[in-house]
């Protein structure tokens, strides 16, 4: 049989995901025994051993971490259905469909561009209502897949693109942002070395797929923390150029001459036949 229910799935990308069976059963608000049992009938099904089971605990075969990247995808898509469907039967008070789309951005990025986005769509007959949802560092690709919003605008190279149709809109150079007292903030460029290399002012590190790359400087989630810690002579970042637009007094931004330049898109599910996604990335081309 080459149908899998959506049970199975999240049975197993739980288990994946834990690599131990009590754990996942937990996760699940079930007991061991019928998920252990659920595992193996979905194997007899499949023809194929997805989890070795030793004394050390559970670890993945070939086929299942096949399965775990494909099941992810299906119930992403399952997820993001039922989001979208919910939105588009989303009633106002006379009982017509309400025409919203939801454009996840990230949390003070391009938003010179994202201001001129808003108005001009505003201004089309028949504009979709926007939601613009914040996200934090790359999470607007994971915003796409599973339904949370309809179109994002991402930035290249720190976002991928892969499985999304997408316009480029704009590029730039990128900056150091420092503390407006720190020696360095006086220099009219930097280079990326200058900036890793400054002593006692290490670069953030900020959280992508739960967690933080290696390194002294301060584990960052969220803008508001970031700008405070850089204020405080704490941190130093590194952002594109648009990021001026929410610098404080008492940061200080310099231009940085071989940072790659950051290439801002709009990006969409592939599959998506939205009329009113049509009208606002139609919009954002003319930009």
């Amino acid at each position: 049989m080459d149908t899998l229910e959506t049970r199975e799935l999240r049975y197993f990308v739980a288990v994946a995901e834990e690599l131990h069976f009590g754990r996942a059963a937990e996760r699940l608000g079930m007991t061991q025994p019928p998920l252990s049992r659920a595992i193996q009938q979905l194997e007899r099904r499949l023809g194929a051993r997805l989890l070795e089971r030793g004394r050390r605990g559970v670890a993945l075969t070939g086929a299942g971490e096949m399965l775990l990247h494909e099941g992810r995808a299906a119930l992403d898509a399952t997820t993001a259905a039922a989001r979208r469907t919910r939105r588009a039967g989303a009633a106002d008070g006379s009982g017509a469909s309400r025409n919203r789309l939801v454009l996840a951005v990230k949390a003070g990025a391009s938003h010179e561009l994202l201001h001129k986005l808003l108005d001009a769509h505003a201004a089309e007959p028949d504009a979709a209502e926007i939601e613009v949802l914040p996200s934090g560092m790359c999470e607007q690709g994971e915003m796409l897949r599973d339904g949370r919003a309809d179109v994002a605008l991402m930035h290249a190279p720190f976002n991928s693109l892969t499985g999304f149709d997408s316009e480029e809109l704009m590029t730039e150079g990128q900056i150091a942002v420092l503390p407006a007292g720190h020696p360095l903030a006086a220099h009219s460029s930097l280079s990326l070395a200058d900036v890793v290399s400054v002593p006692g002012l290490p670069l953030a590190r900020w959280a992508r797929g739960g967690s933080h790359p290696p390194g002294p400087g301060p584990e960052i989630h969220d803008q508001t923390q970031l700008a405070q810690l850089i204020a405080l002579g704490r941190t130093v970042a590194v952002f594109p150029d648009s990021a001026r637009a929410w610098l404080w007094a008492e940061h200080t931004a310099v231009p940085l001459t071989d940072a790659p330049p950051v290439v801002t898109h709009i990006a969409w599910p592939a599959h998506s036949r939205s009329v009113a996604l049509a009208g606002l990335i139609r919009t954002a081309a003319r930009l």
